[in-house]
């Protein structure tokens, strides 16, 4: 495990702070202890420090992974967000977007969000946010790029696209091979 570069570093807290705003600082200072993030093989891990020290007695060629992995690195430098950061993201997201029943499983699927499957939204969101998506029931269900701010969502075609799929729960099934 090593640390990120600066360049992935940046690359890395853009992403995030696009979903979390400046409670990424929340993350890496919690109650319980210091936690950090690490990459590996172009992934980056979200690890407590106690466990990166125990972690350090071993031979890296035999850990296979430590911690959470939040996305990985593309070969083109991007960073790509996974769904196993979702429940350590949630908390923390400023803009939000609730989808109804009957839309949560297209979402679950990898469709986009219609504006006839959207809830409610937070109200301060803007065009290309990025957005975390709940049921009703405020169970997290993915991430999401806002396709219009919030005012054009109460007032566009029912039809026409609210939010563009990133992540969701569904990728447990659909891409269980990669989530290493």
């Amino acid at each position: 495990m090593k640390q990120l570069t600066d360049d992935r570093m940046k690359v890395f807290f853009e992403k995030l702070s696009k979903y979390i705003g400046s409670n990424i600082k929340l993350l890496i200072d919690r109650s319980d202890g210091k936690y950090c993030f690490r990459e590996k093989k172009d992934r980056v891990y979200y690890v407590s420090e106690k466990v990166l020290n125990m972690g350090s007695m071993m031979n890296p060629d035999n850990i296979i992974s430590i911690g959470t992995c939040f996305g990985k690195f593309t070969k083109s430098g991007k960073f790509r967000i996974h769904i196993t950061s979702l429940d350590y993201l949630a908390p923390y997201a400023q803009h939000k977007m609730w989808i109804k029943p009957a839309a949560e499983q297209q979402f679950l699927y990898g469709h986009n969000v219609l504006k006839s499957g959207l809830g409610r939204i937070t109200e301060s969101t803007t065009q290309y946010q990025g957005v975390l998506v709940f049921s009703m029931s405020d169970v997290p269900l993915g991430f999401g790029v806002a396709a219009k701010n919030t005012t054009e969502c109460k007032h566009t075609d029912p039809l026409s696209v609210v939010c563009f799929n990133q992540a969701d729960i569904g990728e447990f099934i659909r891409c269980e091979d990669d989530l290493i």
